[in-house]
């Protein structure tokens, strides 16, 4: 009997321990499940500042930067939500926007949609005005990303930090290094002493940009094209009269169009063309002008803008010796 008492403590002892056992199992499981799932807190620098957001962010809200909406389909990643603009998402991001909501226009994102996806972190332009990027914050933590193409290298740093794919990004700055150092040995006859703008059509006008905005800093900074005055002195989109244009008289001219942009004048392009004092400017006489050599809602400062354009710019402007 007493050993049949004992036969039935030991059972009892080993279905307890068990039971335990398990129990912590699952204990575990839960944690790492949860650690893995929710994104943690850490610190990024950027740009002089430090900024304490969720990582990796996969509840990514883009506010008006069109430069992080193009990092973002560099880098194949979808955000939860992001500025229209007319109404829509460009076609230039239908890869990346098939589940994204929209968050209201570039220059007036709408605060309550954007509190109600709950986003980790939500990406801002340093084109907002300061009450504008406050009234983000409030929601979640609200970084404004540079719109100057010499931070090109920053941003996407950022994005890449933000979201787990910093080996990603390390591969397209090596990448694009490579091909410009290339670049330069191809044109270094080409740019040497010459110069060159890039006009952006918008309403029917012509505007220039600083040298490090748009896509100057690869044509000025990069491929080491001299840039008219009219460029040096702008300190943000300048208007530029055709009769300035004449006076300019650049070696080569890059001009971009787009209809979205010029929904109020859309002949303005045919119009430009048709113009005597256009057709008097060395550069159209030589056939040194590029329309549209790349997708003119891109913008410039960005890495897709910097590698598309030098890729392409290099193929033009190569074609143009040979002739």
């Amino acid at each position: 009997m007493k050993k049949w008492a004992a036969f039935l403590f030991i059972c009892m002892v080993m279905i307890i321990t068990s039971a335990c056992g398990n129990g912590d199992q699952t204990t575990a499981t839960t944690k790492k499940t949860t650690s893995t799932e929710t994104p943690a807190k850490a610190e990024i620098e950027y740009l002089g500042k430090t900024y304490e957001v969720n990582t990796p962010a996969k509840r990514l809200v883009i506010a008006g930067s069109l430069e992080s909406m193009e990092d973002a389909k560099l880098l194949g990643i979808h955000p939860i939500g992001a500025s229209t603009v007319g109404g829509t998402f460009p076609s230039l991001f239908e890869d990346i926007t098939s589940k994204t909501e929209g968050i209201g226009e570039k220059t007036e994102p709408n605060a309550e949609k954007i509190l109600k996806l709950k986003p980790d972190v939500i990406l801002g332009s340093t084109k907002f005005p300061p009450a504008t990027i406050q009234k983000l914050a409030k929601i979640q933590t609200t970084i404004p990303v540079s719109h100057i193409s010499s931070d090109w290298k920053a941003n996407l740093i950022l994005l890449g930090q933000l979201t787990g794919k910093e080996t990603e990004v390390k591969t397209i700055i090596a990448n694009y290094q490579k091909d410009l150092e290339k670049a330069k040995k191809t044109l270094k006859e080409t740019s040497k002493n010459k110069t060159a703008i890039i006009l952006r059509i918008r309403q029917g006008d012509l505007y220039v940009y600083p040298e490090d905005v748009y896509f100057n800093s690869t044509l000025y900074g990069d491929l080491g094209f001299t840039a008219p005055n009219e460029v040096k002195k702008a300190k943000a989109q300048s208007l530029l009269s055709l009769e300035r244009l004449g006076e300019l008289d650049p070696d080569y001219i890059f001009i971009q169009f787009s209809e979205e942009e010029n929904a109020s004048n859309p002949k303005a392009l045919k119009d430009l063309e048709s113009n005597q004092i256009w057709a008097s400017l060395q550069a159209v006489k030589q056939g040194h002008v590029s329309e549209n050599i790349v997708d003119p809602l891109l913008q410039g400062g960005t890495a897709l803008s910097k590698t598309t354009f030098l890729e392409q710019a290099v193929n033009w402007l190569s074609s143009k010796k040979t002739e």
